[in-house]
């Protein structure tokens, strides 16, 4: 009887359209917060997730920049190698050995027809951005895997196909294209089968597998032994200013493309930011128009409850009923926000693994867990302003 009286006292008193405002206002603050939280763990996801595919910004190929004093000896000395391993934006190096012998390479297939001069480079696995169970060698292998990049193979297609009069090839095509590799020794003529078995887009030269590299620069060498003229970094922020005046210093340079992703993660850093504090900045308000809520609600029902508590209703009585009047619209909008955030995490994931930029389809732990935490500060606050506002002194 008392609970039937005291909803009918409170839904005159607080009047539909505030609590719409009230619950809108909360509802608007937590996807915007919780929108905020998700997006951050996708961020995070995408720039360090074993499993995402675009790591082309850790990893810089580094070499001095050719000058007319250094023209034929842009070459890194063992100590300027060392000096910049040290540093503390590197996470790992690696050096980019070349081939000290002529290398030709020319087709074996009619339908494609060419020759042309080469040349190899090896780097160590780890930097490797190919995964192929045939990138390996030793002497007995029957032909030399390669690894050419992803350029290489536009230029072909989009220029010199098109200028000769040759087909265009696709990915899968130029694997199972045999190609003849003629190395130059100094006892003639060398013949050695290849097969490309993958592609990249971090290292812009033909690679091949180190022990090839170590084996045939001891065999067919046509020159001395010289210092590595390019190395590979592995770096969590190739846009580190740190980085970037390191360079400048040394006389060094690297692709400014790559590092253009890392310009991007600024202006997604500073989306994020944005989000939390607009997020925050709702969800005081959100507070805000609730203790106003339901202190209004307490106060135009007034005299109603000084009178129920004077016929000998408890105030801690009327404080349990409010409390189970607010907590379920709090959890059911709280329910719907991370509704809408769980679609809205599908269809983005579906969106972006069509990019080979990978991420889970489902909303990560911190975003429940800031739910979580929020609906408890919430259920506080307003636990607080009831037990505030209704109470034996207060009436």
């Amino acid at each position: 009887m008392l609970n039937t009286l005291l909803k009918k006292l409170i839904r005159t008193a607080s009047g539909r359209s505030r609590n719409t405002m009230a619950v809108i206002g909360l509802f608007v603050a937590m996807l915007l917060i919780l929108s905020a939280v998700q997006i951050q763990s996708n961020y995070q996801q995408i720039l360090y997730s074993k499993t995402s595919q675009d790591s082309i910004a850790d990893f810089l190929v580094i070499n001095k920049i050719v000058t007319d004093k250094n023209v034929g000896d842009a070459t890194l000395t063992a100590a300027e190698i060392n000096d910049l391993k040290q540093q503390p934006f590197v996470e790992m190096i690696g050096t980019l050995t070349p081939s000290r012998f002529r290398v030709g390479v020319q087709s074996i297939s009619r339908q494609v027809p060419f020759y042309t001069d080469f040349f190899f480079e090896s780097v160590p696995d780890e930097f490797l951005d190919v995964n192929s169970p045939d990138w390996q060698w030793n002497e007995t292998s029957t032909f030399i895997p390669m690894i050419i990049p992803n350029m290489f193979l536009d230029m072909y297609n989009f220029g010199f196909s098109q200028s000769q009069h040759l087909p265009q090839l696709s990915q899968d095509l130029v694997k199972n294209l045999p190609v003849q590799i003629d190395i130059q020794t100094p006892g003639g003529v060398v013949n050695y089968y290849g097969k490309v078995v993958g592609f990249s887009d971090r290292i812009s030269s033909v690679l091949v597998p180190q022990p090839f590299m170590d084996w045939a620069n001891q065999k067919f060498a046509t020159g001395a032994n010289l210092q590595p003229s390019r190395v590979i970094i592995q770096t969590k922020d190739a846009a580190d200013p740190q980085l970037s005046d390191y360079l400048s210093k040394h006389h060094l340079s690297t692709n400014t493309e790559k590092t253009r992703f890392e310009k991007y993660r600024g202006i997604i850093n500073a989306v994020v930011i944005i989000s939390w504090i607009t997020g925050g900045l709702m969800f005081l308000f959100a507070l805000l128009i609730f203790t106003m809520f339901i202190q209004l609600t307490i106060a135009s029902a007034k005299e109603e409850i000084v009178l129920l508590i004077t016929l000998g209703a408890a105030p801690k009585q009327l404080q349990s009923f409010l409390r189970k009047q607010f907590l379920p619209v709090n959890i059911i909008t709280i329910v719907l926000t991370l509704v809408i955030i769980a679609v809205l995490q599908y269809i983005l994931q579906k969106t972006l693994a069509a990019e080979n930029i990978f991420i889970d389809q489902y909303l990560s732990y911190y975003t429940l867990f800031a739910a979580l935490t929020i609906l408890l500060l919430i259920t506080f606050v307003n636990n607080s302003s009831i037990k505030k506002y209704i109470s034996y002194n207060n009436w």
